[in-house]
């Protein structure tokens, strides 16, 4: 199953992210692919990410027949604030170089020609956009309209910067990846600007950061019905709602059940009742 951008790009409708896998993640990327996942999330950010062990992953996977036009590779730049003494660029450059440079260095590291979306980070600010961020913003429609990227995004943003992305970029992105709290009504206002726009939304840290939605008795209860557990619920709900998941399990039979999720059907007054159960 795939979903589709205004830029008719398809995407598939899960992705595995590999935040925080340090020296394991060439093994659990395989270990993902095998167990059924055609999506890979990734960044130029070795704080958090080995994006060069995605990449190794990726040339083991070629030589198993699974070839890298099959996958969907998406990666990111993350500016200074993000980084450690480690950057993927000339800290000292102006933004637009450090864009090209990060680019460039991921390319090398997945083994690529291409990625199929190219993510910003994250704004350079909490409010607003400022120049730092229109700046990068338009390198990476460069990087798009060289055809180096087929889709571009932004990460970690806020209803308030995405209506204002949307309405003065030049290309607006085709998809945000944000935290998504229960809380806030699983991110409502900025899902809502997304699908107005034809910009996919990819949430995640769905069942981290909401765990005590997975202990609730209402989950439970659906869980219960569907034979299911409390995150096939979860990242259920979320397809269901137009939202692509991220899932960064270690486990193969959780990266399987967590597939399986696209097997089960909530009515829509189960969904009713989740969008609203930490409100």
């Amino acid at each position: 199953m795939t979903l589709t951008a205004y830029n008719q790009v398809p995407i598939p409708t899960f992705m595995y992210g590999t935040a925080w896998k340090k020296e394991a993640t060439k093994e659990l990327v395989q270990l993902a692919v095998a167990s059924g996942f055609t999506a890979i999330d990734t960044a130029n950010q070795l704080i958090h990410y080995q994006e060069a062990l995605v990449g190794e992953a990726l040339q083991a996977l070629e030589k198993k027949g699974i070839k890298r036009n099959t996958l969907f590779l998406q990666t990111k730049f993350t500016s200074v604030d993000g980084q450690d003494h480690r950057t993927p660029y000339d800290a000292s450059a102006d933004l637009t170089t450090q864009v090209r440079q990060s680019f460039d260095s991921s390319l090398t590291h997945l083994c690529t020609e291409y990625v199929d979306s190219y993510v910003l980070h994250g704004p350079h600010q909490r409010r607003g956009l400022g120049e730092a961020d229109w700046e990068v913003w338009a390198a990476i429609e460069g990087l798009y309209q060289s055809g180096k990227t087929k889709m571009i995004g932004i990460s970690n943003v806020t209803a308030g910067q995405l209506t204002q992305l949307c309405e003065q970029a030049n290309h607006k992105p085709m998809v945000v990846q944000n935290r998504c709290f229960a809380a806030l009504g699983w991110d409502k206002e900025v899902r809502e600007i997304c699908q107005a726009h034809g910009i996919i939304y990819q949430g995640f840290s769905l069942l981290t950061a909401n765990r005590a939605v997975l202990a609730n008795p209402k989950i439970h209860a659906i869980a219960q019905r569907l034979g299911a557990s409390s995150a096939q619920i979860i990242f259920r709900f979320a397809m269901q709602i137009g939202m692509l998941p991220l899932t960064g399990t270690t486990s193969q039979q959780h990266m399987k059940e967590d597939l399986q999720a696209e097997q089960f059907a909530l009515s829509t007054e189960e969904i009713q009742r989740i969008e609203t159960i930490a409100l």
